[in-house]
């Protein structure tokens, strides 16, 4: 059996003599690289005091749109970015990996996870201002993590879906080798299942990060029951201006939108891609690789292989602490061969787990029916159940009509490393920049046009679900060994036989994936998009989104809970009826 590349060796030997000495020449590198970490951290400190200060709401509710501030903000939104991408990585981690290795954890985390999905934005905001702010009285750090969880639920739910489904999916002969040779938990992990699900992880983490772009004026600019918070960074700016009605100034924040956008695509996103085409799963050297000019700077410097010997301790300590997991697996079932359990007793497990889950959000529903029921009664419901068809309608449009037109060019996009050089900052600008920074000239084109709001809801819609799908057929396309389409190639199979015989099944899983969070984004998306406003003129579909906006910005909690109930029952009725049904075909059926 030969070892794929996301199975890297365990040592490495020396570097020949003239690489060694064509590294040691390069000094400057090490200067640049370690100045350019010292200038983060310099950065990313300086800022941090700012989250510290005391908070005033009468005085910090206004935003300062003078354009001399949009540095300083842009960078503190950056700063929450990260860190909210940092805590998404970790949340995927944890998450996919128990509902991938717990068969009774998965029936309960992978529906939890529909529904997570489908919660809007706004609904987190509403509980997580109140919870910050209670956390950290009077100080800006509670309204810096509500910040910081807002845009964290805007990027997790894609990268927990795709990490999930690579570790469902993991291919038989990597399964087999990890056990052969004894992995612990660890061991497994690092070297078997985070490479087989690494370029999913990468392209789905742009993704989301893209994801917590668009929703950035409602995680700076926050009105809850009626009173606003603020805090400084783009986001905010950009509503301010959008709301004062300032195209020039709208411009000044649309055009830092594109530096950071491109700046971060340059200096993060496209040197993880370049990075993550080593875990590929094939068997011969692809003819064209993903070029970076900072990857190529950081494997010229020193410095990443000086602080990975630094780390290696620490990485022995834990494999050997890992181990007494991979032992433990001998009775959990997790990293070692599953042991062979008595029915009886699994049956008796499987009653007690979901009498006990069961019970759990019996009780739940419970206390939520009384709690309506004392303020509005249970007629609430009617009104979001009926317009949620009309939302439902425009996903479902939505999601048809992005396949269609963004898989094909996904695909294209993934098989050429040239075109996905070209195509990456494009494709990544596009789906990074935040759509409702464009919704005051949409408002303009719709009243000059006459097209409905309804009808053009569908649009704003796409401007921020659409790029799921087709991230993740780039990303599907990318995972298909180089070596089955050169076999192609030599076959001769063309069009649709090779639609039928290759791309289909190797793009299978990754577009489900993109499906799903797809559908989710354009539910989440309905909030921002069936309301419009730009100065003193405002635009409202009839549809769900619309009704928990109004909830939202009034603090009606029973209509919001009311509104996001029923948004999240369509949600977890279309994942139902179709999509988790895909997930499991792409199970069984497509997995290189």
């Amino acid at each position: 059996m030969t070892l794929p590349k996301s199975a890297p060796a365990l040592s490495r030997g020396p570097l020949p003599a003239r690489a060694a000495s064509r590294l040691g020449g390069r000094v400057w590198v090490d200067l640049v690289v370690a100045a350019a970490v010292l200038v983060l951290l310099y950065l990313a400190l300086r800022l941090g005091q700012g989250g510290t200060l005391r908070f005033s709401t009468a005085r910090d509710a206004a935003v300062d749109t003078d354009p001399a501030r949009l540095p300083y903000d842009a960078v503190r939104s950056l700063l929450r970015m990260f860190a909210a991408l940092a805590v998404s990585v970790v949340f995927t981690f944890c998450y996919a990996y128990a509902a991938a290795r717990s068969r009774r954890l998965e029936r309960v985390l992978i529906p939890a996870l529909d529904i997570l999905q489908s919660v809007p934005v706004l609904a987190f905001l509403s509980v997580a201002v109140s919870g910050f702010l209670a956390l950290f009285p009077g100080s800006m750090l509670g309204l810096e993590c509500a910040a910081v969880f807002a845009i964290f639920t805007s990027q997790a739910w894609n990268m927990t879906f795709a990490f999930y489904q690579a570790l469902v999916s993991l291919p038989p002969e990597l399964d087999e080798l990890s056990r052969s040779f004894g992995f612990s938990r660890w061991t497994r992990f690092w070297k078997v299942e985070l490479p087989s699900g690494m370029i999913g992880l990468v392209w789905n983490g742009m993704l989301g990060f893209g994801g917590g772009w668009f929703f950035l004026v409602a995680s700076e600019a926050i009105t809850v029951d009626d009173q606003r918070y603020a805090l400084p960074g783009v986001g905010s700016y950009a509503g301010a201006a959008i709301a004062a009605g300032d195209l020039g100034r709208v411009g000044w924040a649309i055009a830092t939108m594109v530096v950071l956008v491109i700046g971060v695509n340059f200096l993060f996103w496209r040197p993880l891609t370049a990075w993550a085409e080593r875990f590929k799963n094939e068997q011969s050297e692809a003819t064209e690789v993903q070029r970076s000019v900072v990857l190529d700077l950081l494997r010229r410097s020193h410095l990443p292989a000086a602080l990975g010997r630094a780390l290696r301790p620490a990485g022995r300590a834990l494999n050997r602490a890992g181990r007494v997991f991979g032992t433990a697996g001998r009775v959990f079932g997790t990293a070692d061969r599953r042991p062979a359990a008595h029915p009886a007793r699994r049956r008796a497990g499987d009653v007690a787990f979901a009498l006990v889950s069961g019970g759990i959000v019996l009780w739940g529903l419970v206390d939520l029916g009384r709690y309506l029921s004392d303020r509005t009664g249970l007629g609430v419901f009617g009104e979001p159940l009926l317009l949620g068809l009309a939302t439902a309608a425009r996903v479902v449009v939505l999601v048809a009509v992005a396949t269609v037109v963004w898989v094909p060019i996904g695909v294209k996009i993934g098989f050429s490393p040239r075109l996905t050089r070209i195509a990456q900052p494009v494709v990544q600008v596009l789906a990074g920049f935040p759509a409702n920074f464009l919704f005051p000239l949409a408002v303009w084109l719709l009243l000059r046009t006459g097209v409905s709001i309804d009808l053009g809801g569908i649009l704003l819609m796409a401007l921020g679900s659409q790029w799921y799908i087709l991230f993740n057929a780039i990303a599907g396309a990318m995972a298909v060994p180089a070596d089955l389409r050169e076999a192609m190639d030599d076959l001769g199979v063309r069009g649709r036989q090779r639609w039928r015989r290759l791309i289909v099944p190797g793009i299978f899983p990754a577009y489900v994936t993109g499906g799903i969070t797809a559908s989710g984004g354009a539910w989440n998306a309905s909030i921002v998009a069936e309301v419009v406003t730009f100065g003193g003129t405002t635009l409202t579909a009839t549809g769900l989104g619309a009704y928990i906006a109004r909830a939202a910005e009034h603090g009606d909690h029973p209509r919001l809970l009311a509104g996001v109930a029923v948004m999240s029952l369509y949600v977890v009725a279309l994942n139902r009826l179709l999509w988790r049904r895909l997930y499991r075909l792409a199970e069984r059926r497509y997995s290189l």
